[in-house]
């Protein structure tokens, strides 16, 4: 039975006026706004990009040791637990969350930036450039990113689920914190992460918008021009459908999406592949991945302080903030669903899965735009004239039957960001409420479609006016820079569990006289069970 929901006002209108400031304040001196904006994120990328750098590192060396720990046979929600979902259902939910838009969008279209204006110690379109610029895109989208949201995910799922504390982002701050800081803190870091989150969902959304309308102006030509009315109209589309999604549940819009999706990428995948310089996109994905591999450690770390060039500042370590912007919120949703895995589960699903899925994605698609690049096909000439998203289009264009696979790239874009705003607006709604729990995971309706409406107005307002999503990305960007330092905390929070995870667990039976975790075997999800019960009542009925 679903019990009332108690709203936590202040958790609710604190960003949400925040965010009504923030959109006034663009109509009344939009320029002036996003001057100021863009000097704060020069500030805070500038003089702190050591710091983003190191953290996002350090998410890595964490997931990586938790893994190997004793810690990774830990069962989320204990050893009886039953998981929420299936695994196909769940790796394809956390897919589909963690990319939304982004990879879609600058997997084609990054590789030409690296490639005409690399880092200071790089001569621009030289075969080392390519090789740079597969091994950079492999670093901003592939395992660090999902080791930014894989462990504080981690870390949330445990006490939520097994240390029986309360659904907000500051529960993560136990037991760096005592319960009492941790509850005193929460609803003002709670306020912090749900107004950063909103201006990225808002960033995102404007690059959706922008694949969509450029999309479609190229499968129509140009019968349907990419115009401020075009984005709005799309903007209400996406709005509408993801607030609906979100309102069905996990358990409906959710999975429906997200395996739709999968299916779709899968296919388009393979068309590329199949369709496109197959060998060369082999032979760059096997190059750069070796690079990626081999200068690790070396490329995480790089802030470009040596050669003074700020290269660094706008790409990995700008990816690091816009990241850890949306890693709490999403990390609470993550998490959520990770009931019944064990840690090492989850980081296969959370992290390992996905960075390699990214992986695959950008072989096929950066690998793609370089060949087609090199042989003078003008993909960086297209970007140039049209904006980011046509770089994508540069590239469909000279496979077979364009239209088609344009218009299934279209829809690829489309359900993958109503399949993250479905899940991370699921994820906000919940944090306003303080009825959250393991047997009560969806929050009112209500909450669900103000969040998605706000969302869609400060998209629409700030592409509107601006032409572009860059104000919205450094006003996310200015929400990360306190989740940095949150992120702090919360490591020291996950080293303490991953330690001595039998501290504080409150499934005691689960762990040794030792305190080591018992390893457990998964038992079959709730969603798998709901379904051999409808199959036997359908057999009994017949």
């Amino acid at each position: 039975m679903t019990k009332k929901s108690n709203i936590r006002w202040a958790v609710f209108l604190i960003p949400w006026l925040l965010v009504i400031a923030t959109i006034i304040l663009n109509l009344v001196n939009g320029e002036t706004f996003n001057a100021l904006i863009m000097t704060l994120t020069s500030f805070i990328l500038g003089n702190f990009d050591w710091l983003f750098a190191l953290m996002a590192f350090i998410c890595v060396v964490l997931v990586v040791a938790a893994y190997f720990s004793p810690f990774g046979n830990v069962r989320i929600g204990g050893s009886k637990a039953k998981p929420i979902l299936n695994q196909t259902n769940y790796i394809w939910i956390v897919l589909c969350t963690i990319m939304a838009a982004g990879i879609l969008l600058w997997a084609c279209a990054e590789p030409m930036y690296h490639y005409y204006a690399p880092p200071g110690n790089i001569t621009p379109k030289s075969p080392e450039a390519i090789t740079f610029l597969m091994k950079d895109i492999f670093l901003e989208w592939t395992f660090t990113p999902m080791c930014i949201y894989g462990m504080p995910a981690i870390l949330f799922a445990f006490l939520f689920y097994n240390a029986k504390k309360k659904y907000s982002i500051g529960s993560m701050l136990f037991p760096a914190f005592s319960s009492k800081m941790a509850d005193k803190a929460s609803p003002v870091i709670d306020c912090i992460c749900l107004f950063a989150l909103v201006c990225g969902m808002a960033a995102s959304m404007g690059s959706a918008i922008f694949l969509v309308a450029d999309g479609t102006s190229s499968i129509t030509n140009g019968a349907v021009s990419s115009t401020p009315s075009t984005w709005t109209i799309i903007a209400v589309i996406i709005v509408a459908a993801f607030v609906t999604s979100a309102i069905s549940g996990v358990m409906n819009g959710i999975r429906i999406l997200s395996t739709i999706n999968s299916r779709i990428y899968m296919v388009l995948g393979l068309f590329v592949f199949l369709f496109g310089p197959t060998a060369y996109i082999l032979k760059l994905t096997v190059e750069g991945f070796g690079a990626f591999v081999s200068t690790f450690c070396q490329s995480s770390l790089f802030i470009s302080a040596a050669d003074g060039d700020g290269w660094a500042m706008w790409w990995p370590v700008f990816y690091w903030c816009n990241w850890m912007a949306w890693m709490p919120v999403t990390s609470i949703f993550l998490g959520k669903i990770s009931k019944g895995y064990s840690v090492k589960e989850a980081i296969r699903v959370i992290v390992v899965f996905p960075a390699l899925f990214s992986v695959a994605w950008l072989g096929l698609f950066s690998a793609s735009s370089v060949y087609y690049e090199l042989a003078g096909k003008g993909i960086n000439d297209a970007m140039v004239a049209g904006g980011t998203a046509s770089a994508t289009y540069a590239v469909l264009k000279q496979l077979p039957i364009p239209v088609i696979s344009i218009a299934v790239f279209l829809s690829i874009v489309f359900v993958s960001f109503i399949t993250a705003s479905d899940s991370n607006t699921n994820a906000m709604a919940g944090l306003c409420t303080d009825s959250i729990s393991e047997n009560d995971a969806e929050s009112p309706a209500w909450l669900k479609l103000v969040w998605g409406i706000t969302i869609g107005i400060l998209c629409v307002i700030f592409v509107r006016a601006f032409k572009s999503t860059d104000a919205l990305k450094y006003l996310s960007n200015l929400g990360g820079f306190p989740i940095v330092f949150l992120l702090i905390i919360i490591s020291i929070s996950f080293m303490k569990v991953m330690c001595n995870p039998a501290k504080y667990d409150t499934f005691t039976e689960d762990y040794d006289e030792l305190g080591r975790p018992i390893p457990s075997k998964r038992l079959k999800s709730e969603q798998d069970v709901e379904k051999t019960r409808k199959k036997e009542a359908k057999t009994q009925t017949t």
